[in-house]
């Protein structure tokens, strides 16, 4: 049975989405504040957490950086909180998925089931890659070139995961975008994803403006080149 975690400040949205949840067949502990958070989340092991990001006492983007400093449990927030800006930094802190109130529970409760597979299948494949000088330590959450750590967010780390996963496959943007993250397309779109491309380039190429790891392929998408 999957335990979840929820960080939510909403009495009557606490209660019906734990409704929806254990009918689901998963347990799930609550917290209302970053404190009551705290002392829950350092007492037991979960599968997903699912947080707001206005609280009464703090912010869920901030309890989303205290989970990354020890685990990869896959986090959704779940917020009022809709502007570009505060979806473009759940997901660069570490966030998997993003949804914005008001939401249809149906679309929740798939996305939460799509989060858990995909952790499921993330632990159960290989540990480590490396190619083209750059090494990734997944269970870590660790990645280094060339025995260096470059300051990679959590979406750049993910988006170089996925990439050196599927080394020499063209990958179209919405393969990317549909792998990395379930966000609604008018907040990541291919716009966005142009962005972080090029800011993951700036740290794992040798020379960002002639790529020689994450190559364009005109027309069709990105794909990790191994050629030499």
């Amino acid at each position: 049975m999957k335990r979840l975690f929820l960080l939510e400040d909403d009495l009557s949205l606490i209660n019906g989405l734990s409704f929806a949840l254990k009918k689901q067949g998963y347990e799930i502990d609550t917290a209302r504040t970053t404190v009551e958070a705290e002392a829950l989340w350092s007492n037991g092991a979960y599968d997903l957490a699912i947080l707001d990001v206005s609280l009464p006492d703090g912010s869920g983007f901030d309890f989303c950086r205290k989970i990354r400093r020890s685990s990869n449990v896959p986090v959704m927030f779940l917020t009022a909180a809709d502007e570009e800006t505060d979806i473009i930094m759940g997901l660069d802190i570490g966030g998997d998925d993003y949804i914005t109130k008001p939401f249809k529970l149906a679309v929740f409760l798939s996305r939460i089931h799509a989060l858990l597979r995909r952790s499921e299948n993330f632990n159960s494949a290989v540990t480590e890659m490396n190619s083209k000088g750059i090494h990734i330590q997944l269970l870590k959450g660790t990645a280094y070139k060339k025995g260096k750590q470059p300051d990679l967010t959590a979406s750049e780390y993910k988006l170089l995961c996925l990439f050196m996963e599927h080394p020499d496959q063209i990958l179209s943007p919405d393969q990317i975008l549909g792998k990395l993250w379930d966000c609604s397309e008018s907040y990541i779109d291919n716009s966005s994803l142009t962005v972080y491309i090029r800011r993951l380039r700036t740290k794992i190429e040798d020379n960002p403006g002639e790529p020689e790891r994450i190559v364009t392929v005109r027309g069709m998408g990105y794909k990790w080149n191994t050629a030499d």
